[in-house]
């Protein structure tokens, strides 16, 4: 029985440690210049600001990109999608449970769209806007759909913009 209890202790002493050592690596990101893969980030404090605007057609192989937004000071890793020379990030999941608690960013963007964008180390001020009727959009959705869900059968539809479970955001020069 003695050996029971003193496993049972361990194991939530392990589990204890494990949470103080997500806390404490959540706590410490904050801080950090930009995000940790998927964990929320600080403010950018390195990067080259670029002031022209570029053609954005070189976004169009990026995998991620990391955006922050000035009025929290965090920042994050996320999808990019770029159509016609203008760029956007999308956010899924708007309506799952999960996306709701995790997903506050796009909320903040609209109540204040002002965000750097950081790309192969170069700043870019940029104001995130959220469209949901733009003739761009199905392009939009086609191209988040070649980049990341190769293998689905066809476009994303736009019934996920117009249902609030995918959001898109342009960001346009402020």
């Amino acid at each position: 029985m003695n050996f029971i209890v003193s496993l049972f202790k361990v194991v939530i002493g392990l589990i204890g440690l494990l949470i103080a050592v997500f806390a404490l690596t959540l706590f410490a990101a904050r801080f950090a210049d930009g995000p940790w893969a998927i964990i929320t980030g600080g403010s950018f404090s390195s990067g080259e600001l670029v002031t022209e605007e570029p053609d954005w057609a070189f976004v169009k192989e990026h995998v991620e990109v990391e955006f922050e937004l000035v009025a929290t000071g965090t920042s994050r890793t996320t999808w990019i999608a770029e159509h016609e020379g203008r760029i956007f990030i999308p956010s899924g999941y708007m309506n799952s449970t999960l996306g709701k608690i995790w997903k506050q960013w796009p909320a903040q963007a609209v109540e204040d769209g002002r965000s750097i964008l950081r790309v192969d180390d170069k700043l870019y001020h940029r104001q995130m806007v959220r469209i949901v009727k733009d003739p761009a959009l199905p392009h939009v959705l086609s191209e988040i759909t070649r980049k990341y869900f190769p293998q689905a059968p066809q476009p994303m539809p736009m019934s996920e913009v117009t249902s609030n479970n995918t959001w898109v955001f342009e960001l346009v020069r402020p």
